[in-house]
């Protein structure tokens, strides 16, 4: 059997494979052991009660989904005291993920959640911060670079910083929260999106315009995790799209250090585990004794590849 353990800063995690956020809830204890898994990334919450966008919130697309759920959330105390509680039965860590509208709200929220059974927070700066038009911190690197030095500054606590598709500056924004403080990246949120029903007209989402995600989205995120493990020294961890063993590999290939499941949680509920074992079982079959050894491997369309190494 193979090492699957990599680290995530300060963090080391069994293995590679966690949910996404928004995609992961206590209710999956029902259809596996959430043990296996190397990390438990929660839903985003809010410091705030939050109802959340209107109705539909979820369409299917070719290849994809949207969705426009804004976040509901219970607040940060129910969180802490009916969350948190959850998960002190499991070894594997509890990372939080948090959202803001301005960066010293940000900062309170972080340091309120930084308790006891809580590994590390996961910001979700992809959200639109309302100090700069309603622009998400992830757009622009000083954006980011304010937004994670304002929580670094607040809390103890490993800090992730989850970045948007959206944005041209993806390097850029990457350096600017390693430069910041984070201990760690999640390449990338969901892209900004809209479908609209050609039969009535209407558009499908409530909200008018959603994330996008699923295998449409998986290109993208995974050309933003090459760029962002080549332009720092942090971890990165890719998200985007993952559904089958040959995405894993994708990505930890292309240098990310883990990854992180949603959509396809949705279509299979026990799609996290079933990657679990198959990874151990390609390592085995490559002779490969960690999968340290799958990290960063991608070669250059100017490198020769052998029809053994493609077959």
């Amino acid at each position: 059997m193979a090492d699957l353990s990599t680290k995530i800063g300060a963090l080391t995690l069994k293995n590679p494979i966690m949910p996404a956020s928004g995609t992961f809830s206590e209710e999956l204890a029902e259809v596996f052991d959430l043990e296996c898994l190397g990390a438990h990334v929660t839903k985003t919450i809010t410091r705030a009660k939050r109802a959340g966008n209107p109705v539909p919130r979820v369409c299917e697309i070719n290849g994809a989904m949207l969705n426009s759920i804004g976040i509901p959330s219970k607040g940060a105390q129910a969180f802490i005291d009916n969350v948190v509680p959850f998960y002190a039965d499991y070894d594997a860590p509890l990372v939080i993920s948090v959202s803001a509208n301005t960066a010293d709200e940000f900062a309170r929220f972080a340091e309120e959640v930084s308790v006891p059974g809580v590994a590390a927070i996961e910001v979700n700066i992809s959200c639109p911060n309302i100090e700069d038009d309603g622009k998400a911190f992830a757009m622009r690197p000083v954006a980011t670079g304010d937004v994670i030095r304002k929580i670094r500054s607040a809390t103890h606590l490993p800090l992730w910083a989850k970045l948007s598709p959206n944005t041209g500056e993806v390097v850029e924004v990457a350096q600017a929260a390693e430069a910041a403080g984070a201990d760690a990246l999640v390449s990338a949120n969901t892209m900004l999106a809209m479908a609209i029903d050609s039969r009535t007209g209407r558009v499908t989402l409530g909200n008018i315009m959603g994330g996008l995600s699923g295998p449409a989205l998986k290109p993208i995120t995974l050309r933003m995790t090459y760029q962002c493990a080549r332009a720092v020294s942090i971890p990165v961890i890719g998200c985007g799209g993952i559904a089958t063993i040959d995405d894993v590999l994708e990505y930890l290939i292309a240098g990310a250090r883990a990854v992180q499941v949603g959509t396809a949680t949705f279509i299979s509920p026990t799609t996290m585990p079933r990657l679990i074992h198959e990874l151990d079982q390609v390592l085995d079959e490559r002779g490969l004794s960690s999968v340290s050894g799958l990290i960063g491997t991608v070669k250059g369309a100017d490198e020769a590849i052998t029809l053994a190494e493609y077959v």
